[in-house]
């Protein structure tokens, strides 16, 4: 019987480890988890139901500067978006009349809560700075000014894109919330 090299030795060696390694992990995903952690956590009980959701303009405390554009931009994109999601028979915008004789109407409140502009320029010569990032709280609420759903959500643009694609970002985590809840 002939002597085994040393690299025949390393990789038999290192497929034999190998197979450990993976029969270790194989076992500890099959063991049921503790008794106190059932697995992942129910999502919100029940559903909401709405035949039409007004949404308000941002407006951010005196303390915070969010620029005009930014605060449009958000509002434009947030009512595009929820109406792509189809939830509702109508959309209504921030002061229309028509929405006061809709019964079962909830209105979407847009809270800015942080605002960072970045710097499209220094986005494209390095991805490590110049990101810009809107921080809104989002509330549903009934006519009586009941909440019924709150989210803190952040919209981002890190690399390439203008500065108010930040707010688009944002505009698709509320429709993602648009979604979940109704």
């Amino acid at each position: 019987m002939k002597a085994l090299t040393r690299a025949a030795f390393l990789s038999i060696f290192s497929i034999a480890v190998g197979g450990v390694a993976l029969l270790m992990a194989a076992s500890l995903l099959a063991q049921p988890s503790p008794p106190g952690k059932s697995g992942p956590a129910p999502q919100q009980a029940q559903k909401l139901t709405a035949s039409a959701i007004q949404i308000e303009r941002p407006d951010p405390p005196e303390n915070l500067l969010v620029p005009e554009d930014f605060r449009v931009s958000t509002y434009e994109n947030v009512i595009l978006q929820v109406a792509k999601t189809k939830k509702f028979q109508h959309v209504y915008r921030s002061g229309d009349r028509t929405a006061a004789n809709v019964p079962d109407l909830v209105i979407l409140h847009l809270i800015p809560q942080a605002f960072k502009k970045g710097s499209q320029k220094q986005r494209e010569v390095t991805t490590i700075s110049g990101s810009t990032s809107i921080k809104m709280k989002v509330q549903f609420t009934s006519r009586d000014g009941k909440i019924l759903r709150e989210k803190d959500l952040e919209g981002k643009v890190r690399f390439y894109g203008e500065n108010l694609r930040a707010t688009y970002d944002l505009a698709k985590k509320v429709a993602t919330v648009v979604n979940d809840t109704f």
